[in-house]
């Protein structure tokens, strides 16, 4: 972020986050309208996509496999990259003191990273994974109050170099745009946390959202700000590697370690279910000669993945991740690309795109809130019936029409209807065609990037 700010000056780069945070939490406020057209705890990106868009449905669920999927790998690149300058800077003075190479300790850090995260993956609940959480983000607590502290005590003005308040140049601009972009992205997991609420009144996912980016925000711009005051245009991709070696910051280095160790696991959670709906999709109606299921069957039943399928596609993932990771030391070209196109997506692109086709439209009338207390369902059981079927009885009581588009007699239904009716779906339009120039800019900067690259190199 320290990077970024100095790619984009001090006051476009604080816009730039303030735009990145605000149009991340449209797509997670409309990830959670669109949920609401289906049955409570089956909510997905392909359960919106076969209500929506059923032939590009299983497209939509690669390209958030292969995102997750990817920044997955990174984290135990950066792990196996970082743990053996943290056991240098702890145990010895230098890295030719150490008793083995470099790149057995690399290999050694990923395979106990591996071992270490197998608990943590096979859970199927992604509220299995609070405490881990927790200890993440108190290391991410950690890395900002050690750059804040450096800054206050001013021990790195000697190598400070120019401030800026303007960009430096467009190119600049958008290389950077990508860091800041996909700071925000958690959208792959948004579903999994609806589905897991116990109280999903709007109200309440509204604290969650605003909770959660207006905090990302502040730490950011905070990281950010005091990064870049720091060591002006100096700045690296990684100020941790900048600060002089010290306890401080090796401790900094470790939470690097302990961030993206906990963050694998909420990376394979969406990948794993992604996969399997791809599977449910393709190969399942192939071996068993029964058709793939319909966007009927998707919503009214509450899909678990089986224990033995879950169990091997958790351990393909994990195993294609360690193997990658222990053959790679690279990724930042591979995923300039897959996050350009895969967190764009699931950010801004597939969010706009659901809730212009369902939000305001009177053919397809949502589900009302509820929360899933004890009460509730032992009043749903004393009278016999289930609340997911319940709910989806009342759903399947409104017509389906799919013809013609709603007449403007209809505008004011669909205020009643759906509250915002069609302020909120063009809003919704609004935010996939900002996800589209997000990701037409990225590729063009990354084109760009490797085409200057490459003629650097041939100048040499």
């Amino acid at each position: 972020m320290p990077h970024a700010l100095s790619s984009n000056g001090i006051l476009l780069g604080f816009l730039v986050i303030l735009v990145s945070g605000f149009t991340s939490g449209a797509g997670l406020f409309l990830q959670y309208r669109c949920s609401r057209y289906l049955t409570r705890g089956t909510a997905s990106f392909f359960a919106l996509a076969q209500q929506t868009y059923p032939q590009l449905a299983v497209l939509f669920d690669t390209a958030i496999a292969v995102k997750c999927f990817g920044v997955g790998v990174s984290y135990l690149i950066i792990i196996g990259d970082l743990m053996p300058q943290v056991i240098v800077d702890f145990f010895y003075s230098d890295a030719a003191e150490l008793p083995y190479n470099t790149a057995d300790s690399r290999h050694f850090w990923v395979s106990f990273a591996m071992v270490a995260l197998i608990p943590l993956c096979f859970m199927r609940r992604l509220d299995s994974l609070k405490y881990t959480s927790i200890i993440a983000l108190v290391s991410l607590g950690y890395l900002t109050l050690l750059v804040l502290g450096h800054w206050m005590i001013g021990d790195t003005l000697e190598s400070r170099g120019e401030i800026s308040l303007t960009p430096k140049s467009l190119t600049s601009v958008l290389s950077s745009l990508p860091v800041v972009v996909f700071g925000f992205t958690c959208h792959q997991n948004m579903f999994s946390v609806v589905n897991e609420l116990r109280d999903n009144r709007q109200d309440s996912v509204l604290r969650i959202i605003l909770s959660s980016i207006g905090s990302a925000i502040v730490l950011y711009s905070l990281v950010g700000f005091t990064g870049y005051l720091s060591f002006g245009d100096t700045v690296s991709g990684n100020i941790s590697n900048m600060y002089a070696s010290s306890f401080a910051s090796a401790v900094g280095r470790l939470a690097i370690v302990i961030l993206v160790l906990f963050s694998y696991p909420l990376q394979c959670h969406p990948c794993r279910a992604s996969v399997d709906h791809i599977f449910t999709h393709f190969i399942l109606p192939t071996v068993t000669g029964t058709p793939a299921p319909s966007a009927l069957s998707s919503r009214t039943s509450n899909k678990v993945i089986p224990t033995r399928r879950f169990i091997i596609t958790t351990a393909l993932i994990m195993l294609l991740s360690y193997i990658i990771a222990m053959t790679v030391t690279s990724l930042e070209t591979v995923l300039a690309f897959v996050g350009a196109t895969g967190s764009t997506s699931i950010s801004f692109i597939l969010p706009g795109l659901f809730g212009y086709k369902l939000l305001g439209s009177p053919y397809h009338l949502p589900i009302p809130e509820t929360t899933y207390d004890d009460e509730q369902l032992l009043d749903s059981a004393a009278d016999g019936v289930h609340p997911a079927v319940h709910l989806q009885q009342q759903r399947e009581q409104v017509p389906r029409v799919s013809s013609p588009a709603p007449e403007d007699e209809d505008r004011e239904m669909l205020r009643s209807v759906d509250g915002e009716g069609y302020y909120i779906k063009y809003g919704s339009l609004l935010l996939a065609c900002w996800g589209i120039f997000i990701m037409v800019a990225c590729l063009s900067s990354n084109i760009y990037s490797l085409y200057y690259i490459e003629e650097e190199h041939l100048g040499h």
